[in-house]
């Protein structure tokens, strides 16, 4: 049998500083410097208040990682030091004599060992220069590169965010971030497997790449099976790679969450010895599972289009961008991680962005999506920077990018390679040009080597240069009639309704901005909750962000008196600007066929895009994006009214278009027979007695059909005159918490209740409900605590636009 042993005990951090005096502190592995600091108490969360800006020191810092354990013998002709993540620039030593060098956070390692080994104690080493002094070297030596930020980020192959994002702290992390280990083995083993997964007709085909590492020149086979079906290949001596071919008759397909079922088979890939005789190589070394699902996937590009297609079938993205979930990833635990896909399956999302300035996933995540049905569009990390193509930066690209292209070649979830996040145009549209004067800037990775890495090693999806991208490059990348595109004049200098300006093929990225939920923002800051307070600026990174916020108001609500009314309003006003967007978009269907909203999650306390913040809560976009990402959605659009239907089934009924008072009495209904196909968008144009109003301040648009319904007003809510907020409320416990009921007296604008602000650990179902007068609503509360019923029902945690402040008159 081979043997796997994990070095994870007994780590001892020191600075290599005369500066630093942190010697010996105890250390965990997989992790990162900051954490084992914080561990230890000697540095404060850098998460918290300002704390970060004191922390700058540790990404400028030496460090040394330090074990000792015991080793006997095992028989065994090699014994490998398995590396699966060094963060980034490390010396490896065993019992002082240097293993390897590296350079990269995005690769693992291995290395032969075995004649470094003693019988009894034996000491591992491991040292991290700074990534900041390498990454100065580097751009010392190859010279300047534009980038958003003053930081060094793309002279170095690491998590390009580590350094600050405009959503993040800047947190320069080192350590052993994956797991490390002893693998001893004999004769062979397997250093690679590749399934590569298609359909033919209807049968499903697996092409088996596989790779062995050998240490004997002796005859190997390799055996392959899934579903039933079985293959085998003979590798004479001399011989290290072969490709096993297997035809599953008729197997059920995998589908993206929404269009059917996600099936998933077990693959095994085995090495014996010759003709089936015995195993000439130990299980463990010679063994290898994975879960593949049937499908196919294809670009559809042909007239400027960007639409992803899944068995043939065209799917319309309800995407989400996704940034790497903490700044130290070793946090990252596969619980969590079903924690926040849940949040995204929960919100109707079918496709996360994996993006560029991020990380390549661990497989927990890549797994998760499989069994979810999410799909995943992959970009290389590459991030709003011009990067050097030269040496060792080249050799690092390619040698990440063939193992990781690898790695997740068999994943049913992974529809999209994409060559980087906005250094196409960054390129085109940034002044970089003039800049570089006639430096490389990234092209050659993305026109060149990472297509043909994906050519090479997995030509079964699509590659993509970058995004956004028109297709070519010799066309303006963000151009919104072909390819796709990202939105970034809404937030930084537009009203978000210049979203109905666009009419795009695909957005790729468009978001806008809000606070993190009560319970969160109270955590990270100790000090006065107010907009403008140093601390709650801190944790905005957002250049004028929230300048931007209060702007972003606009003539849409009232401008806020209080800290309370600013964190509901700019928390209101994020949600309906994605509203907007993604309503404009989707009823563009099939000329728009997708759209993903930046962003999902955030890796720590912070005003942000993200419908879920740092600590996990759910914004109320989060709430929103559920409603616009359904199945199906009814939308105003201008003079007509969009009936989207991503459903499977038809979508017929009465269309009820009533224009009511707002007092709820109607003043004009009209019913429509509305058909409207699987995958389809109808477009019923308003009849006159409810398209125009007799008084816009007054009056409401609510149009129904089916178990759908829309709320629409004729004038911004800074117009409609509304009535002062009346209703009957009632708090009761229930199982798991509590059951609020609100019965409306008078029309009440985006009924919200936020129970985190009793119980951080609360959370309500439901958030931002428009009720006419005499409806009511019905909000189940998650809570272990028991809380005081009235305040459940009483400002600042039930919440309406119309509501009676207090203070304000």
């Amino acid at each position: 049998m081979s043997s796997y042993r994990p070095l994870h005990d007994g780590w001892t951090l020191t600075a290599v500083s005369q500066d630093v005096e942190v010697a010996g502190v105890t250390a965990t592995v997989p992790g990162c410097v900051h954490t084992d600091l914080l561990a230890a108490g000697i540095i404060d969360d850098p998460y918290l208040d300002d704390n970060e800006t004191r922390l700058a020191w540790i990404g400028r810092t030496d460090w040394v990682y330090q074990t000792t354990f015991d080793w006997t013998g095992d028989g065994h002709e090699r014994t490998d030091l398995v590396c699966e993540g060094l963060d980034t620039v490390a010396t490896v030593i065993l019992n002082g004599v240097q293993v390897a060098t590296t350079a990269n956070q995005h690769r693992s390692y291995r290395f032969a060992v075995r004649h470094l080994l003693r019988e009894g104690a034996n000491t591992l080493t491991v040292r991290f220069d700074s990534a900041y002094a390498y990454a100065e070297a580097q751009r010392a030596a190859l010279g300047e590169r534009p980038s958003p930020y003053d930081e060094p980020y793309q002279f170095i192959r690491k998590m390009a965010c580590n350094f600050g994002w405009d959503w993040g702290p800047t947190v320069v992390t080192a350590g052993i971030w994956r797991p490390i280990g002893l693998e001893s083995w004999s004769g062979a083993r397997l250093a690679e497997v590749r399934p590569l997964v298609t359909m033919d007709g209807a049968d499903g085909r697996v092409r088996v790449h596989v790779r062995v590492e050998r240490v004997a020149e002796t005859p190997l086979s390799v055996h392959a099976a899934v579903a039933g079906v079985g293959a085998r290949a003979d590798l004479a001596p001399g011989e290290r790679e072969a490709v096993l071919e297997l035809t599953v008759p008729e197997p059920e397909r995998w589908w993206p969450r929404g269009y059917g079922a996600q099936p998933l088979h077990e693959l095994t890939v085995s090495l014996d010895g010759p003709g089936g005789s015995g195993p000439a190589v130990p299980s463990g070394a010679r063994d290898w599972s994975g879960r593949i699902g049937f499908r196919t996937v294809e670009l559809e590009r042909d007239g400027g289009a960007f639409t992803v297609v899944v068995n043939g079938v065209p799917v319309f993205v309800r995407g989400v961008n996704w940034i790497p979930d903490d700044c130290f990833p070793n946090r990252v635990t596969r619980d969590r991680l079903a924690a926040r896909f849940a949040q995204a399956t929960g919100a109707g999302v079918n496709l996360l962005r994996v993006w560029g300035g991020g990380l390549y996933e661990s497989d927990d995540f890549y797994r998760l999506a499989d069994e979810t049905g999410l799909l995943v569009w992959q970009d290389f990390p590459f991030a709003c920077a011009a990067y050097p193509e030269e040496e060792p930066l080249r050799s690092e690209v390619e040698a990440e990018a063939r193992q990781n292209v690898a790695r997740l070649a068999g994943h049913a979830s992974l529809v999209l390679w994409c060559g980087n996040n906005e250094n196409l145009e960054g390129h085109a549209d940034w002044g970089w040009q003039e800049e570089l004067a006639g430096r490389s800037w990234g092209s050659a990775f993305y026109y060149d080597l990472l297509p043909s890495v994906v050519a090479e090693l997995d030509p079964t999806r699509p590659y993509w240069p970058g995004s956004p991208y028109s297709g070519a490059p010799d066309l303006p990348p963000n151009d919104p009639s072909r390819g796709t595109i990202h939105i970034w004049d809404v937030w930084n200098r537009e009203d978000y309704t210049r979203y109905a300006a666009y009419t795009p093929r695909f957005v790729a990225e468009f978001g806008f901005q809000g606070p993190p939920a009560y319970a969160t923002l109270r955590r990270a800051v100790s000090g006065e909750l107010a907009a403008d307070a140093p601390l709650v600026l801190h944790h905005q990174k957002a250049i004028d962000g929230n300048a931007k916020l209060l702007r972003g108001l606009g003539g849409h609500l009232p401008p806020p008196a209080t800290f309370d009314d600013w964190h509901y309003l700019t928390q209101l006003n994020q949600a309906r600007a994605m509203v907007f967007g993604i309503e404009r978009f989707r009823a563009l269907a099939p000329h728009c066929m997708g759209t993903i909203v930046w962003q999902l999650n955030d890796c720590w306390p912070v005003t942000s895009w993200a419908a879920v913040d740092g600590d996990g809560r759910r914004k109320p976009l989060w709430y929103a994006l559920r409603r616009v990402y359904a199945d199906r959605l009814l939308t105003v659009q201008g003079g007509e009214l969009a009936v989207v239907n991503d459903a499977p089934e038809r979508w017929t009924g009465e269309l009820s278009l009533v224009r009511h008072g707002l007092d709820g009495e109607p003043l004009a209904a009209e019913a429509v027979r509305v058909e409207a196909a699987p995958r389809s968008v109808v477009r019923v144009p308003l009849p006159e007695a409810v398209r125009t109003p007799g008084d816009p301040a007054r009056e409401v648009l609510v149009a129904a059909l089916g178990g759908s319904r829309t709320v629409s007003f004729y004038a911004e809510d800074t117009v409609v005159a509304f009535p002062e907020a009346a209703y009957d409320a009632h708090a009761e416990p229930a199982e798991g918490g509590y059951r609020v009921t609100v019965t409306a007296r008078t029309l009440l604008r985006e009924l919200a209740l936020f129970p985190d602000r009793l119980d951080p650990d609360a959370a309500v179902d439901d958030l931002l409900v428009t009720l006419l007068p005499g409806e009511s609503a019905v909000f189940h509360v998650a809570t272990e605590r028991e809380l005081d019923p009235a305040a459940l029902l009483a400002f600042p945690v039930l919440r309406c636009v119309n509501e009676a402040r207090p203070g304000h008159g």
